[in-house]
């Protein structure tokens, strides 16, 4: 529970340090960068050496990518039907299509499920939302950035994902992975220690930059992207792993509950820094992610009580 606490004072921390003007306007362009490109790598070299794959494994990574591919689906459709400029249509996609799991869900996880629920969190995290977030996210990211539709730029595109810094520390650790090398302790604890700023500096970023005046031009487009990430996303993954596959087990509970969660700050950074609708992304992450925890015992009554 203490770490949902340190969530919310994170996040209530940034937004009052912008307000009383502690730090400069642009103090989060440098916080942001930290993120994607030393705190990030740290982790995902720390933790995804560690994956291993099973049944229980596989549900929660395959519901990342399910419901990332029912968001463009949906966001491209309705974006192209009320005419919606392209860099609200991308951020709609990629912010309400990934959830945060390793911010908001690692502790909920260990919280309901203890240490099981935990590790089957990391494998959501790293080779499920964090994996959408380097390759089909950033792919997403680039065909939008420009505004306007234009022929894709694949080299660019590609130069995107393995220029991206996340991205290359996962490949390293999945080939470490491979050939079973083991960290020694030294490094184990420099790669902790360099990514344990990670949680406390990119949701105080979050906070830094929230903006609660909603225009009404971005009020509909904010409505959908909310119904999608909090409602539709985690009915979808209940109605296909228990009333469709009738799952029941760990794995499918950790499905539903992720997808429930509020969105992913990385791919939320990572657009605003491409250029999609930034007043929109920060809006879409300050109210997912204290939303989620709210309705978060609604979805656990879901997977625990009412099973068909």
């Amino acid at each position: 529970m203490s770490n949902i606490f340190f969530l919310l004072l994170c996040l209530l921390l940034g937004f009052v340090f912008k307000k009383i003007k502690a730090l400069p306007d642009n103090a989060a362009l440098t916080m942001n960068a930290l993120i994607v490109n030393l705190f990030l790598p740290a982790i995902t070299l720390r933790h995804a050496v560690n994956l291993s794959w099973n049944k229980n494994t596989l549900l929660p990574i395959a519901s990342t990518w399910i419901v990332f591919g029912f968001s463009y689906l949906i966001f491209s459709f309705l974006g192209k039907k009320m005419n919606w400029e392209r860099h609200t249509t991308g951020a709609l996609i990629v912010v309400a299509g990934i959830s945060s799991i390793s911010f908001v869900g690692y502790p909920v996880f260990e919280l309901l499920y203890g240490t099981e629920g935990l590790q089957l969190g990391i494998a959501m995290s790293q080779s499920g939302t964090f994996l959408v977030c380097s390759t089909i996210g950033i792919t997403t990211v680039s065909m939008f950035a420009n505004g306007k539709e234009t022929s894709i730029n694949w080299r660019q595109i590609i130069k995107d994902i393995f220029t991206f810094p996340p991205f290359v520390a996962f490949c390293i650790a999945l080939i470490i992975n491979i050939l079973d090398i083991q960290y020694t302790t030294t490094i184990i604890h420099i790669l902790e220690k360099i990514g344990s700023p990670f949680s406390c500096i990119a949701l105080f970023s979050i906070g830094f930059q929230m903006n609660f005046k909603v225009s009404q031009h971005e009020l509909k487009p904010l409505l959908y992207g909310l119904g999608f990430k909090l409602i539709f996303a985690p009915i979808l993954i209940y109605s296909l792993y228990f009333l469709g596959m009738k799952e029941n087990d760990l794995g499918a509970k950790i499905s539903v509950l992720g997808s429930a969660l509020g969105s992913m700050n990385t791919i939320g950074i990572v657009a605003i820094r491409k250029g999609l609708n930034e007043k929109l992304i920060l809006q879409l992450l300050a109210i997912s992610i204290p939303v989620s925890l709210l309705l978060l015992p609604v979805v656990y009554g879901l997977v625990e009580y009412f099973k068909l």
